[in-house]
């Protein structure tokens, strides 16, 4: 008599993916809230507790090492944004749902303060700490560059890292090539902005830096510069994405009868 075969087994669903299925919210907004304050701690943790002694260099690779690390950790939970601009470009381009947007950006605001909370409570416990700029952002101030020169910085390398995300989740979530390319592209960008302005590029992590900061490089004052310009990048990136991709406008939100106009009269000068 042959055994009685084993019942089938269903495999677990997965909370996200690429075309924005998600079956778990409160996982999204944890997942956010873990791996966003993994990305402060670590990086604005280097600038904080040893950014003399590691440079631009050492600064520029604890944020790409600890986003690349995060990619492999969250990326399967949410799509491991960590970033309101990452995720409104992602929601602009209809990779994810309002609510999953919504849910990551509350997890990336609680992320951000509660890894800006933990470098103070680290920092404050060394003798003669002086709390001084925490990391934030800035123009015009600590050998900082003009507002002019921030404004060009955070649009363009904030298009550049939305670009790539979006390039290498365009068809599945794999984690083993968009964590390097999306960590190497934080990293890359921030060896070439940190001495512009700090290396904003994500709106959390330039408010909770601000916010911790002494009140005398008027952090929380330029803040914003470092609140709007991401997004502006956001846009500029979902555009740059649709120029390089086969994705469609009609498949986003920026389908407009301006912008179909404008691509329709650029493929007819290109044919």
């Amino acid at each position: 008599m042959e055994p009685a075969a084993a019942p089938p087994t269903t495999a677990p669903q997965p909370i996200a993916d690429a075309r924005g299925v998600v079956f778990d919210f409160g996982r999204v907004l944890g997942a956010e809230l873990i791996g966003t304050a993994v990305l402060v701690l670590c990086g604005v943790g280097a600038i904080v507790l040893g950014g003399e002694t590691l440079g631009v260099l050492g600064v520029a690779l604890a944020f790409g090492f600890a986003l690349l690390v995060m990619m492999f950790v969250v990326a399967p939970v949410s799509g491991c944004h960590l970033n309101p601009a990452v995720t409104l470009a992602m929601l602009i381009a209809q990779r994810v749902s309002a609510k999953h947007a919504l849910y990551a950006v509350i997890g990336q605001v609680i992320g951000a303060f509660a890894g800006a909370a933990i470098v103070w409570g680290i920092a404050s416990g060394r003798p003669a700490w002086v709390r001084g700029s925490f990391g934030a952002n800035g123009w015009d101030r600590s050998g900082f560059s003009g507002l002019g020169s921030t404004m060009v910085v955070e649009i363009v390398f904030t298009a550049l890292l939305v670009l790539v995300m979006l390039i290498v989740t365009s068809r599945v979530v794999d984690a083993e090539i968009a964590g390097p390319a999306v960590g190497l592209t934080y990293a890359l960008a921030h060896l070439v902005t940190y001495t512009i302005d700090g290396t904003g590029l994500n709106p959390v992590r330039s408010l909770a830096a601000a916010a911790f900061a002494d009140t005398d490089p008027n952090a929380l004052g330029q803040v914003w510069a470092f609140i709007v310009f991401p997004l502006v990048g956001a846009v500029v990136g979902v555009v740059l994405w649709l120029v390089i991709d086969d994705s469609r406008l009609e498949d986003t939100m920026l389908d407009t009868d301006f912008l179909r106009a404008t691509r329709d009269s650029a493929d007819n000068l290109v044919d």
